[in-house]
């Protein structure tokens, strides 16, 4: 299992009903439906609405970055987006709806500060391909490429309160280094908020 799946699995409350945004193949919501949560997820791409449907999750269409309308305030007791803030076109419209939407949220996502990164593009000047981030600069799903820093910047300029913070590295370790310096050695951020 995804080491962000993982934590977030710990921190989702007994008997949540959970709104996973750009929920892709459902895998967080099969893993929360299993311990007895109310899930429904949002998705754009038709394939990954397919394999939640085959899984028996409930999935909508519909594009995260023209809002939740169809959705009231504090219609969940959680919203969840893990891997998606920096594909969409709107990150701080995102997570406002996001927080209007849910009494909390989870948002997971890639650091495109860490060392390797930096590394990489320092050493070669290409943008990097690794095994976590498979894509080549033309054809990434990412729009936003979001730092730690910056994510806890907008989350400051939004008035959104950071109730928990995990950095893990690659491997789904959490090092003396990344707690540290998370902005530079940590390679997903995972940030409970409110």
């Amino acid at each position: 299992m995804r080491v962000d799946l993982e934590i977030i699995r710990r921190w989702v409350k007994a008997d949540s009903r959970v709104l996973d945004l750009g929920c892709g193949d459902g895998s967080l919501m099969s893993i929360l439906k299993e311990d007895g949560h109310a899930c429904l997820g949002i998705e754009i791409d038709a394939d990954n609405i397919l394999a939640c449907a085959a899984q028996g999750l409930s999935v909508i269409e519909q594009d995260i970055d023209k809002g939740l309308p169809n959705f009231a305030d504090k219609s969940f007791d959680l919203v969840v987006m893990t891997q998606t803030l920096q594909a969409t076109h709107y990150p701080h419209k995102v997570l406002q709806e996001l927080l209007r939407v849910g009494n909390e949220g989870i948002v997971a996502f890639p650091n495109f500060a860490n060392w390797r990164s930096r590394l990489h593009l320092g050493l070669f000047g290409h943008m990097p391909v690794s095994k976590f981030m498979p894509y080549s600069w033309y054809d990434t799903p990412n729009l936003h490429f979001c730092t730690i820093s910056d994510f806890e910047d907008l989350c400051h300029e939004l008035n959104i309160t950071i109730v928990a913070k995990v950095v893990v590295e690659a491997d789904g370790s959490q090092g003396l280094l990344t707690k540290w310096f998370p902005n530079l050695f940590g390679a997903t951020a995972i940030y409970k908020l409110r």
